[in-house]
């Protein structure tokens, strides 16, 4: 048994002391069995939660009426969920009802997918009643039950299914993938935020062709923001060498490929972060420069280093230029260091010295002198040196 396990291990043999069953579940036994990293670890058990409550001091009610409190024990916080049944999903996404039981075969028949319906003992024993692990060796993701009856209880499960795909490198199942076009449709009642959050997984994986590929074969653009017209534009983005790419940097690539002309109108329409998409549309700019010219300072300059790497590597993506993407790194930031300022802060004047020197109040006149002198130093015009700059500009302005 591996740490994350052993550290919670006291808390499966408290609540096995107090009579009840306790077992790690879901995700984490999953990657356990595929040997990927573990984060937090799930407990389920059949105490209910306020019998959990009278076992451990320290506990919040997270998730009560679903069943789930947490326990801190030692300083770390563990989610335990009761066994339990659920009733009809009106909504598409969540249970009407919840019933709380003693049985876990019943608990893991509610989930999703094979891989994901298993438990560990505290022996370290896998409870495999729907053979997720001979799935898992198959590398294959398979409901648990009708792929039907999964897929109209919580159709966010859809997204799910394209995105473990891409993240784990799993087929899916036959009938599975079927059932994922005849109920794509079902995304619309999803909230944005939970489709993005699940995108946002799906782009980051390591087999995201496959996963973008799923997109269009089971017609799920269709019910995506800004996308149910541009499965040619999306199946173009599958052919490329996209696996190692960062979320960030597939977005990037994906408005560029969309030519988006309002991009951060279609940003907005998946309810992300202003921040970001702040920085996407800045970023998409600058590429699109960079796809007519090479890098010029100022290009980057105010594209900054983070932002000048991601368009680099999505340039060469573009190009279909087989370069590692940590050359391209280094060598961005290479040419970042040489540049005689890499920020407005850096200059050596600031705007309260430029009032004083012109003896005028505060203004848009500011802004645009600053800039005036940034664009000097990085083309070698003048040094960054206050006094020299001073200079400069009287001799600029008695022009």
């Amino acid at each position: 048994m591996i740490e994350p396990f052993k550290k919670a291990l006291p808390v499966l043999n408290r609540i096995e002391e107090a009579g009840y069953e306790a077992y790690f579940v879901g995700g984490a036994v999953r990657d356990y069995l595929i040997k990927r990293e573990i984060h937090d670890v799930d407990i389920a058990t059949s105490a209910f939660p306020e019998e959990i409550k009278g076992i451990f001091k320290s506990t919040v009610d997270v998730g009560i009426e679903h069943g789930t409190v947490l326990v801190i024990e030692k300083g770390e916080p563990y989610e335990i969920t009761t066994f339990r049944t659920e009733s009809e999903y009106k909504d598409y996404r969540r249970p009407d009802k919840v019933t709380f039981i003693r049985s876990l075969d019943k608990d893991l028949e509610r989930r999703d997918f094979t891989m994901n319906a298993m438990a560990m003992d505290a022996r370290g024993a896998i409870i495999d009643p729907f053979h997720g692990k001979g799935a898992i060796e198959k590398r294959m993701i398979q409901t648990v039950g009708s792929a039907d009856d999964r897929f109209t209880e919580d159709a966010l499960r859809i997204l799910r299914a394209v995105r473990f795909a891409g993240q784990l490198g799993f087929r899916l199942e036959k009938q599975t993938q079927a059932a994922l076009g005849r109920h794509a449709h079902l995304l619309e009642h999803i909230a944005i935020e939970r489709i993005l959050s699940e995108f946002e997984k799906l782009l980051n994986g390591k087999s995201k062709k496959e996963s973008i590929q799923l997109l269009t074969e089971a017609k799920i653009h269709h019910y995506l923001p800004g996308l149910s017209d541009k499965g040619t534009a999306i199946n173009e983005i599958a052919k490329a060498d996209i696996n190692s790419l960062t979320s960030n940097q597939m977005w990037l690539f994906l408005l560029f490929i969309l030519e988006e002309p309002a991009p951060q109108e279609f940003l907005k329409r998946w309810k992300m972060p202003l921040k970001k998409i702040k920085y996407l549309t800045k970023s998409l700019q600058i590429l699109r420069n960079r796809a007519k010219r090479e890098w010029e300072l100022l290009d980057l300059y105010e594209a900054g280093i983070q932002s000048a790497i991601d368009v680099e590597i999505i340039y060469s993506v573009i190009k279909n230029q087989k370069s590692e993407s940590k050359i391209m790194e280094n060598e961005m930031k290479r040419r970042f260091e040489l540049l005689p300022i890499q920020e407005r802060g850096d200059l050596d004047v600031t705007g309260n010295d430029l009032m004083i020197w012109r003896g005028q109040a505060g203004g848009p006149w500011i802004k645009e002198e600053l800039q005036k002198i940034e664009h000097a130093v990085l083309n070698g015009i003048v040094k960054n040196e206050k006094a020299i700059i001073k200079e400069w500009l009287e001799s600029w302005n008695r022009r």
